[in-house]
C-alpha cells in the first residue's frame, strides 16, 4: 500500500474528528461554550449549557465522527488495494484484501478521529475529552467491548450521579473488554489502553474537583469550575 493512503486516512480522520460540534452549535444559540460551565466543548457540556435537545444531538454527532473515521479508512484502503496490488497482479494471480491490513487502516483512522476532537486544529488545538468519539470508533471496531463499558458506564452514572466518574469508569472498562474479549489483536489492545489513559488525562480537571469535593452531579444545570 502505498505511503498516500495512510496519510489520506489520518489526515481526513483527523479533519473529520475535529468538527467542533459542540462549539458550532453553541455559537448558532450566541454562546462561546468554552466560557461557560466547564468550558468543554462535549456533549455533557453542551447539554448542561444548551440543553438536552441540542446536548443529545452534540452526543451524537460527536458519537458519528467516530464512526464515520472507521468508514473512510476502510473506504481508503478498499480504495488504494484495489488499485494499487491491480497494477501488481496476473490474470492467474490475483490479491484478495487481507482482514489484518484493512483493521489496522481502521484503527488508525479511529485514532485519528479521536485525536482530531481533543485537539481540534479549529480552536488552536484545544478540545473536548473524546468519550463519544471514541464510543463511535469502537461501535465500529469493538461493539461487544463498547457494550460492556457502556454498562459500566450507566452503573457508574446511577452509583455516583457524577457524569466524569461515569466517563472514566467507561474509559477503564473498554480497554480491559478489548483484552479479554480480544486477545490475539494485541494492536487493538495497546491502542485502546492508550485511548483510555488520554480520556483519563483529558478529565484532569475533574478528577481535581473530585479531589475538592467540588464536582457537579447529574442533574445540576450548571458546573463549579
Amino acid at each position: 500500500m502505498p505511503v498516500l493512503s495512510y496519510i489520506l486516512t489520518a489526515l481526513g480522520a483527523y479533519l473529520l474528528g475535529s468538527i467542533p460540534f459542540g462549539y458550532l452549535v453553541a455559537k448558532a444559540k450566541g454562546i462561546d461554550i468554552r466560557s461557560v460551565g466547564s468550558g468543554n466543548i462535549g456533549a455533557t457540556n453542551a447539554m448542561r449549557v444548551l440543553g438536552k435537545p441540542a446536548g443529545i444531538f452534540v452526543l451524537l454527532m460527536d458519537a458519528l465522527k467516530g464512526y464515520g473515521a472507521c468508514f473512510l479508512g476502510a473506504y481508503i484502503y478498499s480504495y488504494y488495494f484495489s488499485r494499487f496490488n491491480g497494477l501488481h497482479s496476473t490474470a492467474d494471480v490475483i490479491p484478495s484484501p487481507s482482514q489484518e491490513s484493512l483493521e489496522y487502516f481502521v484503527i488508525i483512522a479511529g485514532i485519528c478521529a479521536v485525536l482530531g476532537h481533543n485537539y481540534t486544529c479549529w480552536l488552536k488545538f484545544k478540545g473536548g475529552k473524546g468519550i463519544a468519539t471514541t464510543a463511535g470508533v469502537y461501535l465500529a471496531l469493538a461493539p461487544w467491548a463498547l457494550l460492556i463499558a457502556l454498562v459500566v458506564f450507566i452503573v457508574a452514572l446511577l452509583v455516583s450521579r457524577i457524569m466524569s466518574v461515569a466517563s472514566m469508569s467507561g474509559a477503564v472498562a473498554l480497554p480491559v473488554a478489548v483484552w479479554v474479549m480480544t486477545p490475539h489483536n494485541v494492536f487493538l489492545g495497546i491502542v485502546t489502553t492508550a485511548l483510555g489513559a488520554l480520556a483519563i488525562y483529558k478529565h484532569k480537571s475533574n478528577i481535581q474537583r473530585l479531589l475538592a469535593g467540588t464536582e457537579n452531579r447529574f442533574g445540576k444545570k450548571k458546573e463549579t469550575k
